[in-house]
């Protein structure tokens, strides 16, 4: 999504150049492809258009400063209303504990698996953690393999019971494991489920009902609207 608003920007932008001011005129046809970005990435018709009606009145009749262009002033403009689309300010993951669990969750193939070793391997190099990787996914196949395989990348280890389709049981098992090996920081990777396969969405429930997670995170692909 941004990598497509961002060269949509620079293309339409550069009518601004030259410009003095932000007019109606000259910001018209810059927030019409910026609405079209923000439609081609599946973000609702209602938020787009807010959002382009948002910076038209923020840009609408701002002096420039002669140190910059228009098109540059648009270019914040448009940023800082993305940030403040996209939440504002950004949430620390909560990895207190002892040990911290992280319980991960998302739809099928929206990448809980890397994001999860990913994770580990941040908060062990970033804040000093000594995380435990949990696979918890015991229906995709070879998934058990490919969190061993990351893990052995990162340098943290994988706990796994693949004889055991309880992922309730292999979670309890895994803080006890982290307890007696002094793990400060458990990430468990579930299987990827959708909302209206219920006994999937038991499961997870079951899940965070026995851990009680530090943290409960939702992965999405990058371009979910």
């Amino acid at each position: 999504m941004f990598e497509n608003l961002s060269e949509r920007l620079e293309r339409s932008l550069k009518i601004l150049k030259g410009e003095g001011r932000i007019t109606e005129v000259n910001v018209a046809e810059t927030l019409k492809d910026v609405r079209k970005a923000l439609l081609d990435a599946d973000v609702n018709y209602k938020v787009a258009k807010t959002f382009t009606d948002t910076v038209k009145n923020k840009a609408i009749g701002q002096n420039v400063l002669t140190s910059i262009h228009p098109s540059q002033l648009m270019v914040k403009i448009v940023h800082d209303e993305l940030t403040t689309l996209m939440g504002g300010n950004t949430a620390e993951v909560n990895y207190e504990g002892h040990p911290a669990v992280i319980l991960m969750s998302g739809l099928q193939g929206s990448g809980k698996t890397t994001f999860s070793s990913k994770l580990a391997n941040y908060l062990k190099k970033k804040k000093n953690r000594n995380p435990l990787l949990v696979a918890c996914d015991v229906y995709r196949p070879a998934a058990i393999d490919q969190l061993k395989v990351l893990g052995e990348q990162i340098g943290v280890p994988v706990y796994s019971e693949p004889d055991s389709k309880d992922p309730v049981q292999i979670s309890l098992n895994a803080i006890k494991e982290a307890k007696a090996k002094s793990y400060n920081l458990v990430i468990i990777d579930t299987a990827g489920r959708l909302a209206v396969d219920e006994a999937m969405m038991n499961e997870i429930e079951a899940i965070k009902n026995a851990v009680n997670p530090t943290e409960t995170l939702f992965v999405v692909d990058s371009m979910t609207g």
